[in-house]
């Protein structure tokens, strides 16, 4: 089972947004049968059954295993990610261009940032082999600025950094990769 999966195929997001077909995949934290679904939403196993395979054909679920008691065959399957993700490209057939919004301190910027990040990112982690890991950096931090005038200077030496750090390490004739560092004000935690 993968951690996230990012889907980028309309049917596939309106399958998953079924409300009888997200019950069942909330119920799929653990590999389960129809029978063992079909006990913890309240449907028959015919009913899950037939959702699961809706799911399966979308590539929402997964087979898991069979177990065979009683003469009977039981087929279980397993959600194919923890944690599923609509593409940003998919509404309007392709991701906002973060060089199409002129003020580059505004949250429009960071969206569209943001949203070509998750697209560019998903599309290589979907076209890898399973169990084959993309190569990334993930640096995720939170930091407490007293005043405006810290967080512009702690961005003019991040910015310094940072360019100091690419010219050493790029390289014309390197496999490129895409750095994108991101700042904005943390929403306060539900108590």
């Amino acid at each position: 089972m993968d951690d996230i999966q990012v889907l980028n195929d309309a049917v596939a997001v309106e399958v998953a947004l079924d409300p009888i077909r997200t019950s069942i995949l909330d119920a799929l934290t653990e590999p389960g049968s129809a029978a063992s679904v079909a006990a913890t939403v309240g449907l028959t196993r015919q009913k899950v059954n037939y959702h699961l395979k809706a799911l399966e054909a979308h590539g929402l679920v997964e087979p898991a295993g069979e177990r065979t008691w009683g003469g009977i065959t039981e087929r279980y399957v397993q959600r194919s990610a923890r944690h599923l993700v609509v593409a940003p490209d998919l509404l309007e057939g392709r991701v906002a261009d973060p060089n199409e919004i002129a003020d580059r301190l505004s949250a429009a910027y960071l969206v569209a940032v943001s949203a070509r990040t998750m697209s560019e990112a998903g599309s290589a982690a979907s076209k890898v082999a399973t169990g084959t890991r993309v190569p990334t950096l993930t640096v995720d931090t939170v930091i407490g600025l007293k005043s405006p005038e810290d967080r512009a200077a702690f961005a003019a030496e991040l910015q310094t950094a940072l360019a100091e750090l690419v010219a050493k390490y790029h390289h014309d004739d390197g496999r490129l990769h895409r750095l994108t560092v991101s700042s904005y004000p943390k929403p306060k935690e539900d108590s």
